[in-house]
């Protein structure tokens, strides 16, 4: 599965896609588990990172600099740049900018390191970049869609998602990590747990696809005036992540993985922010799993792109 997890995610996305469309009456009881295999797999990616790793690469000031500015300046200008271009419709901007500001924690690890990026450097910096995003989230959303967010958008869900998605998981994993350095039965615990990397993103994948395709069906229209963003996004991310990392002179692999943080977004992640929008707003989660089915194609092709454009 480690050999060919490019293979395994798009089968999973493929048999969610079916799933979905086969038996949408599924989704309801399959939304309910996101949350659950979601959070499993992000305990699974945090435990691959012992706590002082992380300490080292947030002394790292050009890698986690360039990861910074790709993330939280580049990309914003961007969005600010297609914004006018997407419909006006208040509902369908939300999915996208929940998408399209939220960097990538999860399977960008897996795609950086099939093209030769420095995964380790960028699966260490991954709970500064969760962190970073739901504080500027909210920020951003300000800025974007205007005051009147307030009135849509709970602080609750936001809370209740960083709290399970983000510290549960970490505080887990460091427990674990800590469990393992001291009990053999805790570095079983710790290698089984790292095993199951890929098979967790894969039902995660099938999961989130096969409970939210049905939400596609009554919104079609709208969720599609979106995709051209979508299949632009990544490829533009490209070249930016390029310019930061050369401007930076970082090394190769380094930039790579600069390259795919950019390009790369957190839809699963804010998929529950998007679930636990009022009524009028629930077309913006199929707004983020329309992003979740361009991009696992895109990747495909940026595993092939970015070591042209970044030659070692």
């Amino acid at each position: 599965m480690e050999r060919h997890q490019v293979a395994v995610y798009l089968a999973a996305t493929a048999v969610g896609a079916a799933l979905g469309a086969a038996v949408p009456a599924a989704g309801p009881g399959l939304e309910r588990a996101v949350n659950p295999v979601l959070g499993a797999l992000l305990f699974v990616t945090f435990l691959q990172v012992p706590a002082a790793e992380l300490v080292r690469a947030l002394r790292d000031g050009r890698f986690l600099s360039a990861a910074l500015t790709v993330n939280f300046l580049a990309v914003p200008l961007l969005v600010a740049a297609v914004l006018p271009f997407l419909p006006d419709d208040r509902a369908v901007r939300l999915g996208v900018l929940l998408v399209l500001l939220c960097p990538c924690v999860d399977y960008v690890i897996v795609f950086s390191g099939l093209a030769g990026g420095d995964n380790r450097r960028l699966l260490a910096i991954t709970p500064v970049l969760l962190l970073v995003q739901m504080l500027l989230l909210p920020l951003y959303l300000l800025v974007f869609l205007g005051p009147g967010l307030g009135e849509v958008v709970a602080a609750g869900p936001f809370l209740t998602a960083f709290g399970s998605l983000i510290v549960l998981p970490l505080a887990l994993a460091w427990a674990t990590q800590a469990w393992a350095a001291h009990r053999p039965a805790g570095r079983r615990a710790a290698d089984a747990a790292g095993a199951a990397m890929v098979p967790l993103m894969a039902a995660t994948l099938l999961t989130v696809v096969a409970s939210q395709l049905p939400r596609l069906g009554g919104s079609l229209g709208r969720v599609a005036a979106v995709v051209p963003c979508y299949v632009v996004f990544p490829f533009v991310m490209v070249f930016a992540g390029r310019a930061v990392a050369r401007l930076l002179r970082l090394g190769v692999p380094a930039g790579r993985a600069v390259v795919f943080s950019g390009a790369t977004r957190n839809s699963l992640v804010v998929l529950p922010l998007a679930l636990a929008l009022p009524a009028g707003l629930s077309v913006a989660a199929a707004v983020v799993v329309a992003q979740t089915l361009v991009e696992v194609v895109a990747m495909v092709v940026l595993v092939r792109l970015v070591p042209r454009l970044l030659p070692g």
